[in-house]
């Protein structure tokens, strides 16, 4: 499976070097219209190695032994002589980059249907774990999600609805788990077109500033979740809520669950959402089957597109949401 891109003609720069080793077992390159965005593909014969590695455990197994996760990633990362896990912690944390894009070579892989599926499983929990610790995910009752977009749709929320668009967002703001890493990987797709995924750096929104100098920007709103999310509580933060180390602000926000109290802190929201949803600096991402994003989630935003209408559309995607260990 490789990452597919609409500019035929942009450059992409093969790297080959991290911090002075030679990466084993995968290849990295620019996505065509950001150097801040990373393709890496691992290649078959790692794939290969990794399914033989991890082939004794279910997906069962993983879930219901929270340790054998952190022993997933570690054989994904010995297998390339641990320079992937290098190179994907450097490259989430920096906040030149903040992302990447994970496909793998499948020309040795037999696998179809749901063995596939658990294949992208233990694959998105490797990397989950290499990077840190996901939280549990009150909506599927797991440490990761899986839903399906289709046709048609009674939700309580955007996530299911395939003919709009969902707003550029950070995951989390409802919890009170750290949410400082979101991964999400397409499983299947059906008669789909479109619903691509929307990416926007902090530092590349052209209004950060007007919102970040805001007399609410650092002030408590209250944040909660409809009931198909399982969490009845709610949780209050601002939308800036943290700095990192060099100063430069850290955001936590989505248009769907903020309750503001009174009319000022509703226009800021209402200008905010609107300023974002303007902004022509956003990436649109196509995301073929088996292929993994992973961003740093308080720098990048996210959302996605509306899909092209088909009655028999169907689209199934894994979640994990997590937080850095060190």
């Amino acid at each position: 499976m490789q990452v597919q891109s609409k500019a035929k003609n942009a450059t992409e720069k093969q790297i080959s070097t991290h911090a002075g080793n030679a990466f084993q077992g995968f290849s990295v390159m620019d996505y065509p219209t950001s150097k801040r965005l990373k393709v890496v593909t691992l290649h078959a014969e790692t794939m290969a190695a990794f399914i033989a590695a991890v082939e004794e455990w279910s997906v069962q197994n993983i879930e219901y032994k929270p340790f054998l996760r952190f022993e997933v990633a570690d054989r994904l990362d010995a297998i390339t002589d641990y320079t992937l896990g290098a190179f994907l912690n450097a490259t989430v944390r920096d906040r030149e980059t903040g992302a990447f894009l994970l496909n793998y070579n499948d020309e040795l892989i037999s696998e179809t249907g749901e063995l596939r599926t658990e294949l992208d499983v233990k694959l998105s929990t490797a990397v989950s774990h290499i990077i840190g610790l996901s939280n549990y995910d009150a909506m599927y009752g797991q440490y990761y999600a899986r839903f399906t977009v289709r046709h048609v749709d009674n939700s309580d929320s955007y996530l299911r609805k395939a003919y709009r668009r969902m707003e550029l967002h950070n995951d989390g703001t409802y919890v009170n788990e750290r949410t400082d890493y979101v991964l999400m990987q397409k499983l299947k797709e059906e008669n789909m077109q479109g619903g691509n995924s929307l990416m926007l750096h902090l530092d590349d929104w052209a209004e950060l500033d007007k919102f970040y100098q805001h007399p609410l920007a650092k002030k408590d709103i209250v944040w909660g979740a409809p009931k198909s999310k399982n969490v009845e509580t709610k949780v209050a933060h601002p939308v800036f809520f943290e700095e990192d180390a060099n100063g430069k602000p850290l955001m936590l926000y989505i248009d769907q669950f903020a309750e503001p109290r009174n009319k000022e802190e509703g226009k800021y929201l209402y200008e905010m959402g609107e300023s974002l949803e303007a902004d022509p600096n956003y990436l649109s991402v196509p995301m073929p089957v088996g292929t993994m994003m992973v961003l740093h989630n308080h720098f990048w935003l996210h959302g996605r597109d509306r899909f092209v209408p088909h009655p028999e559309l169907c689209r199934e995607l894994l979640r994990q949401r997590g937080h850095f260990t060190d």
